[in-house]
């Protein structure tokens, strides 16, 4: 048995039908409890994240938070993991996606909102906090805490690095005809330069590129599909129907039962948005807040900005192509699809934006790596957990693009488990501080 195929083994316990029903019945639950906040209270979020912050305990802005996650989380899995949803599950997986992105917003809230509770100052004047520190102080179970930060180290260098290097050099070979070590090394030396200047420099470069990045993604996107509106209802048709439907083979697509719809596009929504593993509450840790419900709902708003805007852009651009059944898997997929309605530049479109949202990842993840590995062996690991995630961006450019994917989602999982465990264990007092901001706070509608 090959190295491969154990880990597609692995990656098909980890995320099978026990995951995926914790994960969104997390979600759920969360909902249920916070009376719908992701909904009720989602115009109040989107406020927030363009309003200037208080003036608590903090190491970067509010905003720089949110770019930071968002830098971690606007990347592949909105180019290549979106088509790789189609290709594995079929049209129907997109609409799976949305779900775990509709329930993930309430996981995502309550995951900053402990965060930023339970945060604690190091001896070098910086904040840290996620689930680590809530599993350990807030649960009582310190071993959950050094669990969730051993597995954390350890996917950082999967879902943030060798699955970032992987797909861009997959995209510039086939496009620019870029050998894949030279963009390994490139991305390599391009994200040690911010990477070694800590959570500020990360903060500052995340805060102005990653809203140019996406409103040039999405200027793109949208083009495209003003160029084929007359496909979008087909495309919406196509994602409703399969959703509870089995996708049967045509082209150069196997077929994919409801099952495998609802298996890839959970697992690709979460990739992309990373609800519920407990990544991006390591980033709203870190913001200058008083308040933890008030960087919870800005936190929110990564997920509806990354899945419900980016990710469906995307999705519609590959089924309005008419490709979708192609063949094509991953980046490859995408490029094809943007590259049919705009010949002249779809294929180089995709490219730079897959390298530009994979560079965003890595720094964003090389973050959220290196305060997991602090947790558990202190600061002295900080130096050399860096240069070693920076040496795996160029490993990840030449490795085969299975192999990457499935070692990503096996790690991922790994994270998510602790994670959802102190999510649901603490929901109690997310309902209470929630409750509490919005008694102080009368003038906005309560959740």
């Amino acid at each position: 048995m090959t190295m491969n195929s154990v880990m597609a083994s692995i990656n098909s316990f980890v995320w099978g039908p026990v995951m995926l029903a914790f994960l969104v019945g997390t979600g759920i639950l969360l909902t249920l409890r916070l009376s719908g906040v992701q909904l009720r209270q989602l115009p109040h979020a989107l406020k927030l994240v363009f309003s200037p912050g208080d003036d608590g305990a903090g190491d970067i802005t509010p905003f720089q938070a949110l770019t930071t996650a968002l830098a971690a989380t606007i990347g592949t899995g909105n180019i290549a993991g979106v088509a790789t949803a189609i290709y594995l599950g079929g049209p129907g997986a997109v609409f799976w996606m949305w779900v775990c992105a509709l329930f993930g917003m309430a996981t995502k809230y309550a995951e900053a909102v402990l965060a930023v509770h339970y945060r604690q100052l190091l001896p070098d004047g910086t904040m840290q906090g996620g689930p680590m520190r809530y599993l350990a102080q807030g649960l009582g179970q310190k071993w959950l805490g050094v669990l969730f930060a051993v597995m954390g180290s350890i996917a950082a260098f999967g879902i943030g690095s060798m699955v970032q290097s992987n797909s861009v050099a997959v995209a510039l070979e086939s496009t620019l005809a870029v050998p894949s070590l030279y963009t390994g090394v490139v991305l390599g030396i391009l994200a040690a330069v911010v990477i070694i200047g800590g959570i500020k420099r990360i903060g500052h470069v995340t805060a102005k590129l990653v809203p140019i990045m996406a409103v040039l993604y999405v200027v793109a996107a949208g083009t495209i599909l003003v160029l084929n509106w007359e496909m979008i209802p087909a495309a919406f048709a196509l994602i409703f129907e399969h959703a509870f439907n089995p996708t049967a083979s045509s082209g150069g697509f196997v077929g994919a039962s409801v099952a495998m719809a609802v298996r890839f596009g959970v697992a690709r929504g979460v990739f992309s948005n990373e609800a519920g593993l407990g990544s991006a509450p390591i980033a709203h840790a870190a913001a200058k807040t008083s308040s933890p419900v008030r960087q919870g709902l800005i936190a929110m708003t990564g997920v509806f900005f990354d899945t419900l805007i980016v990710c469906t852009m995307t999705a519609l651009v590959i089924l309005t192509s008419g490709l979708w059944d192609s063949g094509a898997s991953s980046s490859a997929l995408t490029a094809a699809a943007f590259q049919a309605a705009l010949p002249q530049s779809g294929g180089l479109i995709v490219a730079l934006s897959l390298a530009v949202f994979a560079y965003s990842t890595i720094i964003g993840w090389a973050y959220y790596g290196e305060q997991c590995i602090e947790y558990v062996f202190g600061l002295r690991a900080r130096t050399p957990y860096r240069y070693l995630f920076c040496l795996l961006i160029v490993v990840g450019a030449v490795q085969k693009v299975a192999f990457v994917w499935d070692f990503s989602d096996t790690m991922n999982g790994a994270m998510a488990i602790p994670n959802l465990i102190g999510l649901v264990g603490l929901s109690g007092v997310v309902v209470k501080l929630t409750r509490d901001y919005f008694a102080t706070n009368s003038s906005i509608k309560r959740p």
